[in-house]
């Protein structure tokens, strides 16, 4: 009953989740109820990663925001950080949206601000593999390229936050070195809890810290370990990273994925994304940390014994944190000096 009331009564923010990529599929959509149903008030949806490009990116952006749009009454569309609460208060579900890979933008800058414009508020540099911007955690990792600073730069400009999930760890320590605003982690796991390539080494985290930037806990088996979606195991990675670098930079990410029969699809069609040997064979039988397992986990926080003040901060006042530092109005990128 404490863990009930304290989520109850705390911003709860789901920083990645993954609906099915079908512009003209709006089966799974209504299953947006289960962040609502599991207490979450913000959450934000992909709309596009790894080597699907500008036309796949835009096509499903504008399906997801006609859908959203025509429920106001359960939903609100994210502008601004002051629409986290208006949503709250309100009883809706705020929805924000994110780009995995870069590949959304192609070799087009001037693209950054219209997705900002449409809702886009974190974007990856890599997926897995290397793109223009620079490498991927699954790649020959050649660093931060020209191209990929003036990207940062332009994001830094319309306020779209940096993010380093899926991103080889060169080119994270160079985007550390050249972005002046908090980079985030938005669904990665510490490697020293388990190893595997997709997830991060401690100087990395502490890297990130020290941005003022969160790293969100992953929930996909194959990362935490062993295919395992256990809350406990989920808890062990966060509460590792919790230790390392303190309460204030770390938040949720458990990039839940709603159709699994689709990911096996793209893990079939797109070996070159995700290559042999690293666990992503299990395809349809990947197991996920769902939105309902969140009152678990501050069941187990709060059994750690950490204080109210911290799981307020993870659960989503850290996210918040960096929205309202890094997201800028409309009006202040409309028009390029």
């Amino acid at each position: 009953m404490q863990a009930k009331a304290l989520l109850q009564s705390s911003l709860v923010w789901d920083n990645h989740g993954c609906l099915p990529l079908r512009p003209f599929d709006e089966t799974f959509l209504p299953q947006l109820e289960l962040y609502r149903s599991s207490d979450v008030n913000v959450v934000m949806i992909n709309i596009g990663f790894g080597e699907q490009g500008v036309e796949e990116h835009v096509r499903m952006i504008a399906h997801f925001r006609r859908w959203i749009a025509a429920r106001s009454d359960h939903y609100l569309l994210i502008e601004t950080a002051d629409d986290i609460e208006r949503a709250r208060d309100s009883g809706r579900l705020a929805i924000g949206f994110d780009i995995e890979g870069a590949n959304g933008i192609a070799d087009q800058i001037s693209l950054i601000s219209m997705y900002y414009d449409l809702g886009v508020r974190w974007m990856l540099m890599a997926y897995n593999r290397n793109n223009r911007v620079g490498g991927g955690c699954q790649d020959e990792d050649q660093g931060l390229t020209p191209f990929g600073r003036e990207v940062l730069d332009e994001m830094a400009r319309v306020g779209m936050v940096a993010c380093c999930t899926h991103t080889g760890y060169r080119t994270v320590r160079d985007v550390l070195e050249h972005n002046k605003n908090p980079v985030i982690f938005s669904h990665s796991n510490p490697r020293a809890v388990y190893d595997h390539p997709r997830n991060v080494p401690d100087d990395l985290l502490l890297g990130v810290a020290k941005t003022g930037g969160v790293i969100c806990l992953n929930g996909i088996g194959i990362f935490l370990g062993d295919n395992d979606n256990s809350t406990e195991t989920y808890f062990r990675h966060m509460d590792y990273v919790v230790q390392l670098i303190g309460a204030d930079h770390v938040g949720v990410g458990l990039d839940y994925v709603f159709d699994l029969a689709e990911l096996d699809d793209y893990l079939k069609k797109m070996k070159g994304t995700f290559p042999g040997g690293l666990g992503y064979e299990v395809g349809d039988g990947l197991k996920c940390v769902s939105p309902a397992q969140i009152e678990q986990l501050v069941e187990l926080q709060i059994k750690a014994g950490y204080t109210e003040t911290d799981i307020r901060k993870i659960l989503g006042e850290n996210l918040l944190r960096v929205a309202k530092q890094v997201w800028k109005p409309r009006s202040a990128f409309s028009n390029v000096a």
